[in-house]
């Protein structure tokens, strides 16, 4: 038997646990040691049925996602699940699965393969495998249908959604819900059941009834909404249609779409995804034992949209915050929004109206420095103007407590600068939350030359309190994500300037995946946001090199956007968009003006200049130190930008292509429009050269 499961009995009843940390994953040896373990105990006579339990906090949270790369290169051969769950099931004892914790994936299969299930009144079920491209691949689009009907397998096995104790049993997918000791609960159990007939779930035909063919027409457009441009919530619908076939041949068609979402890009780029939220984590020069500071009371300088939802996010967690604002209008209008916030949470179901109220206790509203001495640390959220930051930090300077670390919530602005007018510049940190602060999961954590390793540390692990994605980076115009922005938004503009309608762009940047197109997403930011930028900014232009004139010509005219009713689109009440005349207009004026020569844009040149002026710029950050890895890249995208998850990021897209192809198209672009701007980086020539990944 695996070392990982261990076989018991007591009295009538064998208990096989399976015990291995952290969650119990089908790691190799372990779907083998079950099935060892339920063979052996069916040769003791006085066992009359068997419970199978997992040892922890949890049943099988699933597969070892680690063995499906082995796996897709040919370096590990997985455990036949499939046929191993056919063997559980064909027990001539009654097996009973027992449940707490999680059953997902691999685990909710297993599980199915028991005669019987019972779970603890906190368990879950669930088939997420169409979260890292994935569909179940041992039986589990066709069991689950004939335990629980079509409607609500489609939907767990397309979206990946799971469902509770409650809903399960209601469902049929468990037999009891056991209240008090599981595994007591289980055995006795087990007892009651052990003389009845054993009914094998492949065996089941009672909910497999004619397919209601508008469930899954409503699911396709679910998805098509939700999941756009993925593959494998299709090829899950798909193989849950093959369960009102024989069992056996349903299972052969899962088997081949599993094979093929396998062996395809896209679940090799979620995977990558996966692993990436956790290497982040992970800092080369931050020993495991660094120190860390306690946070327990937080405040933050500003309540307009960004400092309203920073807030939000400390009183989410539990910690009292202070909010201080310049004036009592501003003041009043930032917890108006938070409040609001709150609310279309409550009326969502998201939480009730007493949570609501204890949130909102957590902040306090002012327009002094009163508390500020006991805080923990303090977020400044004004505006990107480097004369204010630095007005703030040395009033921070004269009130915080020594040991406060002292945050800047600036998107481009130089951290060193902000931190030099403080005594304290070790206690000086970039915390880069994204829009909306309270939504977004991306947090870009910025360290200064003097930045402390404790200061880091603590923030790394403020980062996962607030249920954040903490990324390092280092200091510089833009730090990883806007620095990268730069160049997209730059060659998005300059492609309108050439001849490319706004249409064109967005609609290009949309069908690759992004969750908008950039000029959309400048539209949404605010143009005169961007503009206040460059203008903090000016001195860090290089003469003579061409920049976009459009946004200007906007801000000039009042377009600045969403927040005005048009920008680059015009927009509706509803903030539908539709084009705009007068940006045509603006952008023929702007290259007669320049001397640029309208042309005819493809799609193909629009994507490739968008998202290679990203890729070619990451190849730099990365060779500079600004980011640790290619992979911290692709998480800070994923999470803050809306790149397409299912293409692993910029870098990984880079990997997918292949380096020498998108080198040789940057090129490209460099004889075209200048190497001032498209010099090919050097670390995407070495790589190229050598056939070398981004992500090795």
């Amino acid at each position: 038997m695996s070392e990982t499961v261990r076989l018991a009995l007591h009295d009538d009843i064998a208990v096989v646990t399976i015990d291995n940390p952290p969650v119990n994953a089908l790691s190799p040896g372990v779907p083998e040691g079950i099935l060892d373990g339920i063979r052996t105990a069916l040769t003791e006579p006085a066992v009359k049925a068997i419970v199978v339990i997992g040892a922890g906090s949890t049943f099988i949270a699933g597969a070892d996602i680690k063995e499906f790369g082995k796996v897709v290169s040919g370096s590990a051969t997985p455990a036949d699940l499939p046929a191993i769950i056919c063997d559980i099931e064909d027990a001539t004892k009654p097996v009973v699965m027992a449940l707490h914790g999680t059953a997902f994936g691999g685990g909710l299969e297993v599980a199915m393969g028991g005669h019987y299930r019972v779970i603890a009144p906190t368990g879950k079920v669930g088939q997420p495998e169409v979260k890292i491209g994935l569909i179940p691949g041992a039986g589990g689009t066709q069991r689950l249908p004939r335990l629980a009907g079509f409607a609500l397998a489609a939907r767990m096995c397309a979206l990946g959604e799971p469902i509770g104790a409650s809903a399960a049993l209601k469902a049929g997918l468990v037999d009891r819900i056991i209240e008090g000791d599981l595994l007591e609960g289980a055995i006795a159990f087990a007892r009651e059941v052990a003389l009845k007939p054993l009914l094998k779930t492949r065996d089941r035909i009672a909910e497999i009834t004619e397919i209601d063919t508008e469930i899954f027409s409503e699911l396709k457009a679910e998805i098509a909404r939700t999941r756009r441009g993925q593959e494998a919530p299709l090829r899950a619908l798909e193989a849950v249609h093959m369960a009102h076939h024989p069992f056996n041949e349903g299972c052969r068609a899962e088997r081949e779409l599993f094979h093929r979402c396998l062996h395809g890009t896209q679940s090799k780029a979620l995977i990558h995804a996966f692993f990436g939220e956790r290497t982040v984590a992970k800092i080369p020069d931050l020993p495991k034992e660094t120190p860390t500071l306690e946070i327990r009371r937080a405040a933050v300088i500003g309540a307009g949209t960004m400092g309203g939802g920073i807030a939000m996010n400390y009183a989410n967690a539990g910690l009292p915050v202070i909010v201080r604002e310049a004036s009592q209008n501003a003041l009043e209008r930032g917890m108006a929004v938070i409040r609001k916030n709150y609310l279309n949470s409550v009326k969502k179901g998201r939480f009730s109206q007493e949570e609501m109220d204890r949130r909102l206790a957590l902040i306090t509203p002012q327009l002094s420095w009163e508390g500020f001495a006991e805080a923990d640390i303090v977020v400044e959220a004004a505006f990107e103007n480097m004369a204010l930051k630095k007005e703030i930090f040395t009033a921070l300077d004269g009130v915080a407590k020594p040991d406060c670390i002292l945050a800047t919530n600036t998107s481009t602005l130089d951290i060193d600068e902000i931190a030099s007018v403080t005594s304290r510049p070790e206690m000086v940190v970039g915390l880069h939350f994204f829009s909306p602060a309270n939504v977004m999961r991306l947090l870009e954590i910025v360290r200064g030359k003097a930045t402390s390793k404790t200061v880091i540390a603590t923030s790394m692990a403020l980062a996962k309190k607030l249920g954040k994605i903490g990324v390092l980076a280092g200091n510089c115009r833009g730090f990883i994500g806007n620095r990268m922005v730069h160049v997209y938004l730059r060659e998005a503009q300059f492609l309108v300037e050439e001849g490319a309608t706004v249409e064109d762009v967005n609609g290009a940047l949309y069908d690759f995946g992004m969750a908008m197109g950039p000029l959309a997403m400048t539209d949404l930011a605010g143009i005169d946001v961007g503009w206040r930028i460059r203008q903090e900014s000016k001195h860090l232009e290089r003469p003579g090199v061409r920049r976009p004139l459009i946004s200007d010509r906007l801000y000039e005219a009042g377009l600045w956007g969403q927040k005005t009713g048009a920008g680059f689109s015009k927009y509706d009440e509803q903030r539908h968009p539709s084009p705009d005349p007068e940006v045509f207009r603006l952008a023929e004026q702007v290259a007669q003006e320049a001397g640029i020569a309208r042309r005819t844009v493809t799609r193909e040149e629009i994507l490739d200049r968008c998202i290679y002026a990203l890729v070619n710029e990451g190849a730099r950050i990365v060779e500079e130190g600004i980011a640790l890895r290619a992979v911290d890249i692709d998480i800070v995208y994923l999470n803050g930008y809306g790149f397409p998850a299912w293409r692993g990021g910029p870098m990984f897209y880079a990997d997918t292509v292949g380096l020498p192809e998108v080198l040789a198209r940057i090129e490209e672009f460099a004889n075209v429009h200048g190497s001032e701007l498209w010099e090919p980086a050097p670390l995407l020539r070495r790589l190229a050269a050598k056939g070398g990944r981004f992500n090795a």
